[in-house]
């Protein structure tokens, strides 16, 4: 029966399924589209359709919408490389607003409104040529109750069948449903026919040789190299199959097997064709979905200066050159993964935008305050203050530190400026200061000297050696200033060599006083029992008492701040006398001892 071969058919896989006479018009396939050379072709494109009476095509529009952005990021890209080519700063450059995109995104606006308008008038007409379609099957199947019925609306059953053909497209969710239902009573009718036997044999020949001629048809598209030209040629045969009516009941099969095993041939060609693009458009979704992640990660970074501005604008240009390489996404992708990398790119120049308009405003804020400066060190420039000038001066400088950058070349003519002004009061001073800095420099050599001195004697092991060392370091007290820049080392020249002279003549002295403690204690032992016990006693509390003193200075050694200069002098000299103290606990150490060991002998 017609209706089981057709209802075989549908239950194939997706591409061997034959549509409806309706659904077979609305498969979409890829077009070959016109290629567009500049925005203006497509908005004149955009313009024909808005106001043409032809109806909008989906993939149509989606190729419109990406070719205008290919060529919108292209003419944006090549006027930044103009501009730098020029010798423009790539950190003042903005991108400037484009009037086609805006009358772009209106005639788009005006076809999604008219594609909305098409399509609920087609659906009212689809459900207009249901309604007919479903009278005519109710005709059909009035007049196919009885032989005698058939044979007198032999006539009628044919008008119906022309009005069959002359009615289009209906709900395609109806469609198989409803040709099922068609072919039934036609096939009943037939069947019924017996007293027009020789019209009804007519008919079923005339069918057959009709039916026959498109399975040839069919089997010649196998020679078709162009596999979407074959498939779509097979529906306009598949629809031209289905308006034919039926053949004799014997061959009905053998008709329907010939002409499916031609269609099932051509679709599987076009199954794999399709699945072979669709794997190409799934890689390019793949690769494409990777660049967006790429430049939404570059627009997420934290650019703190211009370098890192550059960088990354470098990789995003990189980024747009590798996207133009990869061909089309699946389509219901294609225009979405766009939109997605164009935000991410819009994103990272609007935010650079952003940046280099606020570090504009920055620059001239910072040449307002340095201009300040240069003004303040101009009155500064003749004074003969020289010290609290140069105070003054100096703080202006560390100000100047502390204040950002400018353009370069108005940041060199602020700074020379500056410079200027501050040179011309230090040459004055420095001009005026020349005998003081002779004074300095002969101090410097007076003060080297005594250090020599104090390093011959630190190699020596004289007599006296103690007042000869006081004496130096009296004379090196009274000598006055030297240059500021040799302070630091001449100090630390100065008290290492008195360290060491110390830490040796501590050491001897104490000796001498543990030697001369020891040779006295037979004296103290004559004065009675109790002088060793009093001496003792005396010694425990001496030495508690440095104890304690050693403690309280190295505690507040923990408050100082060794961060300046000053800092780290007094910290030296607080060391130094820590030192000493312990030194001293050390000789009551050992007298105590002593006192033991003297003690124990008298037992």
């Amino acid at each position: 029966m017609m209706d089981s071969q057709e209802n075989t058919l549908n239950q194939g896989t997706p591409e061997e399924n034959v549509v409806s006479e309706n659904t077979a018009k609305e498969v979409e396939e890829p077009l070959s589209h016109k290629v567009y050379k500049s925005k203006s072709e497509i908005i004149e494109r955009l313009k024909e359709i808005v106001s043409g009476d032809e109806n909008p095509q989906k993939d149509e529009i989606d190729y419109l919408k990406t070719s205008f952005y290919k060529i919108h990021i292209a003419e944006r890209e090549a006027k930044q490389k103009e501009y730098l080519d020029a010798g423009g700063n790539p950190e003042q450059y903005i991108v400037t607003p484009d009037e086609q995109e805006e009358v772009f995104k209106a005639e788009m606006s005006l076809i999604k409104e008219k594609r909305q308008k098409l399509f609920l008038q087609q659906e009212e007409e689809k459900q207009e040529n249901l309604k007919k379609k479903l009278e005519i099957i109710e005709a059909i199947k009035s007049m196919a109750t009885s032989p005698e019925e058939a044979n007198k609306s032999y006539s009628k059953f044919k008008e119906l069948q022309q009005q069959w053909k002359e009615i289009k497209a209906v709900p395609a969710d109806k469609a198989n449903e409803l040709w099922r239902n068609y072919q039934l009573y036609v096939e009943q009718f037939y069947d019924l026919l017996k007293l027009n036997s020789e019209a009804r044999e007519y008919d079923f020949k005339k069918n057959l040789d009709l039916k026959t001629g498109l399975c040839e048809a069919a089997e010649k598209l196998d020679q078709e190299k162009d596999v979407i030209s074959a498939f779509h040629q097979l529906q306009e045969l598949h629809q031209q199959y289905r308006e034919i009516g039926p053949v004799v009941k014997d061959l009905r099969e053998q008709i329907w097997a010939r002409f499916k095993a031609a269609s099932t041939i051509i679709n599987k060609k076009h199954q794999q064709h399709f699945e072979q693009l669709r794997a190409q458009e799934e890689e390019n979704l793949t690769r494409k979905t990777a660049l967006c992640e790429q430049a939404e990660a570059i627009a997420g970074e934290d650019n703190k200066n211009a370098a890192d501005w550059e960088k990354h604008t470098k990789a995003i240009i990189a980024i747009q050159a590798e996207w133009k390489t990869i061909g089309f996404a699946p389509q219901k992708m294609n225009v979405k993964i766009f939109e997605r990398f164009r935000a991410a790119c819009d994103n990272f120049f609007g935010k650079k935008a952003q940046y280099f308009k606020q570090l504009k405003e920055a620059f001239a804020e910072n040449a307002r305050k340095k201009e300040a400066l240069v003004e303040k060190a101009r009155a500064l420039q003749d004074s003969t203050e020289w010290k609290s000038t140069s105070d003054k001066l100096i703080a202006l400088q560390k100000e100047w530190k502390t204040i950002g950058m400018v353009p370069k070349k108005r940041g060199d003519q602020l700074w020379n400026d500056f410079l200027t002004a501050c040179n011309k009061f230090f040459e004055a001073r420095n001009a005026a200061n020349a005998g003081t800095r002779g004074e300095e420099h002969a101090n410097l050599d007076k003060k080297r000297d005594i250090i020599s001195q104090l390093k011959a004697l630190a190699e020596e092991k004289a007599e006296n050696i103690q007042e000869k060392v006081q004496t130096l370091v009296d004379s090196y007290n009274q000598v006055g200033h030297v240059p500021y820049r040799e302070k630091d080392k001449l100090y630390k020249e100065y008290h290492d060599v008195l360290d060491k002279l110390y830490k040796e003549l501590n050491i001897t002295i104490a000796q001498k006083r543990l030697d001369t403690f020891k040779s006295n204690l037979k004296n103290v032992v004559k004065r009675g029992e109790d002088a060793l016990d009093n001496e003792r006693g005396r010694l425990m509390r001496r030495y508690e008492g440095l104890k304690q003193e050693i403690i309280t200075y190295e505690n507040n050694l923990g408050f100082l701040n060794a961060s300046s200069k000053k800092g780290n002098s007094l910290i030296d000299e607080m060391n130094r006398k820590v030192q000493k103290l312990k030194d001293d606990m050390e000789l009551v150490k050992q007298k105590i001892k002593a006192i033991d060991a003297e003690n124990q002998n008298q037992d």
